[in-house]
């Protein structure tokens, strides 16, 4: 029996045609701005975002510190929902690196900040006693809500919101493609609201490496020094970013497979475990809520259906749908009603 592997969209492979282009990508040193496939690929996604500039990254972890180093000192203050990826699955390096404080507001729908909290956490610069509130961090889609898009109309809240108090925007757009081939609302749409947007190649894409950060041509100058500073700078780098390339190029409408195939892996669970809260994903990630640890569920799924899944937490399992997972295997697997 095939096992079938849904711990990430970050397990996909590059394909034979991604192989080739990759083979034959022309190269330079992109320290020196002279690599062409690195150049080419980020003028294409700054293009994309309607923003001036991008910089080609090797994660989208890099990413988002680099960003919210270029919008914040050590000691200002973060505002995001208490589990967007930048503070829950980034080893504290909002913390470590950048020496920031998160600030929490209450959410709506457990997981769009409030603009009524917002204003009653905010800190202005001056402050001698709470760390002023520089930023606004979005994530979209919402990895920890189970892939969830925030809806359009309270982001543009939320972004008019930070434009009148002074507080500048970032939105960890690693899964922003799906939220884009799901609602039909366009990359240059979402570019306008943010001042900096992180977007990853590496998950559904289908990439093996890389991610971009998207923003003002001078901002993107300070994060080349960051980059540096980080250990990020690469040299003929063009081999990866060709990949990137084709992928945005060739994967990106069949997001929406992903998104059809997490729909009926849900049906299918839902069937198999009753007493699981599982909700319709949005997007291409699935959630399984109990009500007791249930981390031994793993282990049945592996061992009763060849699939593999992970764990958020000990009561909460996760499946993510992707280009390798084929729908005639997923097909094979929903028609089988063994019990476990």
């Amino acid at each position: 029996m095939k096992l079938l592997d849904f711990r990430s969209d970050t397990l996909t492979q590059p394909t034979l045609h991604m192989r080739e282009h990759m083979a034959k990508a022309a190269v330079g040193d992109a320290f020196y701005d002279e690599d062409p496939s690195v150049e080419a690929l980020q003028s294409r996604v700054a293009e994309l975002f309607g923003h001036e500039a991008a910089l080609f990254v090797p994660s989208g972890t890099m990413s988002n510190q680099i960003a919210l180093q270029l919008h914040c000192r050590p000691g200002d203050g973060v505002f995001c929902a208490p589990d967007v990826h930048i503070l829950r699955a980034e080893s504290g390096a909002m913390t470590a690196i950048s020496g920031l404080q998160s600030v929490i507001p209450h959410v709506l729908d457990h997981f769009m900040p409030c603009t009524d909290s917002m204003n009653d956490l905010f800190v202005a610069e001056g402050s001698l006693v709470a760390p002023p509130t520089k930023l606004l961090a979005l994530e979209n889609t919402h990895l920890f809500s189970g892939g969830r898009i925030h809806p359009w109309k309270h982001l543009e809240h939320l972004s008019d919101w930070c434009r009148n108090k002074g507080v500048a925007t970032h939105l960890d757009g690693a899964r922003i493609w799906h939220a884009h081939i799901e609602t039909g609302i366009s990359l240059r749409n979402y570019g306008t609201l943010f001042d900096s947007i992180s977007v990853c190649f590496s998950k559904g894409l289908g990439a093996p490496v890389g991610s971009c950060l998207v923003a003002s041509r001078e901002k993107i100058r300070h994060a080349k020094l960051l980059r540096k500073r980080l250990g990020g700078s690469m040299r003929q780098c063009g081999i990866l970013a060709a990949g990137a390339s084709w992928a945005l190029e060739h994967h990106l409408h069949s997001l929406k497979e992903d998104h059809s195939k997490a729909k009926q892996l849900a049906a299918w669970l839902k069937a198999l475990y009753p007493e699981a809260d599982i909700p319709m994903p949005e997007t291409n990630i699935v959630l399984m809520k109990f009500n007791s640890p249930s981390l031994a569920i793993i282990e049945s799924l592996k061992i009763n259906h060849s699939v593999l899944f992970s764990a958020l937490n000990p009561r909460t399992l996760r499946a993510v749908c992707h280009r390798d997972i084929h729908q005639s295997d997923l097909d094979l697997l929903t028609r089988r009603i063994d019990s476990h």
